[in-house]
């Protein structure tokens, strides 16, 4: 075993995440890492679909992987630490939304180019996550954040009235209202 190799470290990938939460809690670092790399990808497919762009996606989650740290203490329940992720994730995303400044078009340069030969299938499922992205552009605001914190963050109902300062009961006609328009602008990919 190299010098740099922790043990202990190779067998987090085991551990519960409330135990995780709890050692980082404790000030348990590699704990914390094992969170990161657990909750990084589904925090950054969800900031992206909010903020609009991977890159800024990724400023975005670290952010909120910076103030999760800082606030590690105001966990109440380690159990429930992805929804805790998720929502501070939520949080930032849409301050990183308010506070960005207006796009200016570049003039001069055009889009990147497409590659000519892409599997059929990867076609397909680029077709259908961008009509994914045009029928979630037609909701509500609160519908569609709705529909992101239940579907793409998997908050529970409650979770979401929380997050949103709503009654689980608005949650509730927000996602029916969401789920039906999106079903029927999605029918032609079923």
């Amino acid at each position: 075993m190299s010098a740099g190799t922790n043990p202990a470290r190779e067998d987090l990938g085991q551990v519960a995440d409330a135990a995780l939460a709890s050692g980082a809690q404790d000030g348990d670092v590699d704990a914390f890492h094992e969170l990161i790399r657990r909750h990084a990808g589904l925090m950054r497919a969800y900031a992206a679909r909010i903020v609009g762009s991977a890159s800024e996606a990724d400023d975005v989650v670290q952010n909120a992987f910076v103030i999760a740290w800082r606030q590690l203490s105001t966990l109440r329940d380690p159990g429930a630490v992805r929804p805790w992720l998720m929502r501070i994730t939520s949080r930032e995303a849409y301050a990183w939304v308010k506070k960005r400044p207006a796009e200016v078009p570049l003039e001069g340069f055009d889009a990147a180019p497409q590659e000519r030969h892409q599997p059929e299938s990867t076609a397909i499922r680029n077709a259908q996550l961008a009509a994914l992205s045009r029928a979630l552009d037609t909701l509500s605001e609160d519908q569609r954040r709705c529909w992101l914190l239940r579907e793409v963050a998997e908050l529970s109902y409650a979770e979401i009235a929380a997050e949103m300062d709503t009654a689980p009961s608005t949650v509730r006609g927000l996602l029916s209202r969401a789920r039906a328009s999106l079903t029927i602008q999605m029918e032609g990919w079923r």
